[in-house]
């Protein structure tokens, strides 16, 4: 068994979120797979049990637990796949239903489950921003607060400034509890600077993580999201920084096409990290 590591999200080591990736897992049982994933110490680690040609079983472990689907440890290990196999295809058959990804070079595309979204009853949004220690008024209001799926659930939160989104302080027992309580992977904070460009910020204390540097399956929700809600004319190409705020600059493409059911898109680079 061969452990890999590598920067998503990036074409630089240095930048991206960094992703352990195990490219055969065969026989591995959970514990194990959870004990390597806490001493690679990364947000989270991909573990691939081939199946058919260009195919595998996918499992995704935080340094603390499982998780259901990791949007840069998908691109990571694509990128691995490719590196050792050639490029092309890769179908990754997740707890959530069939990551289809696609590779060339260095880039990795994967394509999402159908996503969704919901609205956050008062009294959890009451909660949730007293967490974060936001006030209503820092928000955007042209963006509801509104929990959004594409493989994990994550509430998006939208605040009106770039300097609010640069001043994250929050409390993390009280936001890993309420997580907890309703199965939220990560929280997907934004700023809209313009159409077509955003930033984010990822807290994910139920990981472990006080803060992920990229977050594939946040920019997947948070595309469906936009889509869902005439957010933005689709079909369209969105793209989210994140990480510059933990000096780890990433840089996520989100592709959306017309069809309210089809997944989305999500494109990034990756590199190994020495």
């Amino acid at each position: 068994m061969e452990i890999l590591r590598y920067a998503a999200f990036t074409d630089n080591p240095g930048g991206g979120n960094p992703a352990g990736v195990v490219l055969d897992a065969t026989g591995l049982d959970d514990v194990r797979m959870q004990r390597i994933a806490a001493e690679v110490g990364y947000s989270e680690t991909a573990f691939l049990t081939p199946a058919g040609e260009r195919g595998a079983a996918v499992r995704y472990f935080s340094p603390l637990a499982e998780v259901p689907f990791c949007g840069h440890a998908t691109i990571a290990a694509a990128v691995a796949f490719a590196e050792r196999f050639g490029p092309g295809p890769l179908r990754l058959a997740a707890s959530v239903g069939e990551i289809a990804v696609d590779t060339e070079g260095n880039s990795a595309t994967l394509r999402s489950v159908a996503p969704s979204s919901a609205p956050i009853p008062g009294d959890v949004r009451e909660r949730l921003l007293a967490a974060l220690r936001y006030e209503p008024g820092e928000l955007d209001p042209a963006l509801p607060l509104r929990a959004a799926f594409a493989g994990a659930w994550h509430p998006v939160v939208a605040v009106a400034t770039r300097e609010r989104l640069a001043d994250l302080d929050y409390d993390e027992p009280a936001l890993r509890d309420l997580m907890a309580e309703h199965d939220w992977t990560t929280v997907d904070l934004v700023w809209r600077e313009s159409e077509f460009v955003f930033h984010a910020r990822n807290p994910f204390p139920p990981g472990g993580v006080y803060e992920d540097p990229a977050t594939g399956a946040a920019a997947a929700a948070f595309g469906g999201y936009l889509r869902e809600l005439g957010l933005v004319p689709v079909p369209a190409t969105v793209t989210v920084h994140q990480g510059h705020d933990l000096g780890r600059p990433s840089l996520l493409r989100v592709g959306l096409d017309a069809d309210p059911a089809s997944g989305v898109s999500v494109t990034g680079r990756a590199v190994p990290i020495p």
